[in-house]
């Protein structure tokens, strides 16, 4: 029904806009897919805390003058990965707007580059992750299989819907 009102809107015709929207929803769908993954294997050891958390920590600090309590950390850690992976998406989405065909490879690649930049990279220079040195082999898998699959999920569900939408 989404996708038939979308289709409907004429602005939807513009290949990058279909392509903006179908990245989006396939970065939403390929965000939930990782969150799942990651919530039966472990990614980090149990007393550190996730980037997204330790950012809206200080934020929540910063406005409210209290940290995230205990109770809202999963869902405050939802309301980052979400935002996160629909731009992502979106970006990946907006970059296939002239490849239209279901390429498993590009959202494997999108899914470890992914990684390779956050994980491996920004987040522990940024502080808000150990160096990938001090993380055990196991949970640097665990984290990649996570975006590897993100970056399928993304590709699988980018592809159906523009096609949906281009029809």
């Amino acid at each position: 029904m989404f996708l038939e009102h979308l289709k409907s809107n004429p602005t939807i015709n513009n290949k990058t806009t279909r392509s903006l929207i179908a990245g989006a929803i396939g970065g939403l769908a390929g965000g939930a897919v990782k969150g799942l993954v990651e919530y039966f294997l472990p990614v980090r050891k149990a007393e550190n805390r996730s980037a997204q958390l330790k950012i809206l920590d200080h934020l929540s600090t910063k406005i409210t003058g209290t940290p995230i309590s205990v109770q809202n950390e999963e869902l405050a850690e939802q309301l980052v990965n979400f935002p996160v992976g629909a731009s992502a998406g979106a970006a990946y989405g907006y970059g296939k707007k002239d490849k239209d065909e279901l390429n498993l490879a590009q959202g494997i690649i999108m899914g470890t580059s992914t990684w390779i930049s956050t994980h491996q990279t920004s987040l522990p220079i940024l502080g808000l992750k150990d160096k990938p040195t001090d993380v055990p082999i196991k949970m640097q898998a665990n984290e990649l299989i996570a975006h590897v699959l993100f970056g399928i999920t993304t590709e699988l569900v980018r592809n159906k819907v523009n096609q949906r939408l281009k029809k």
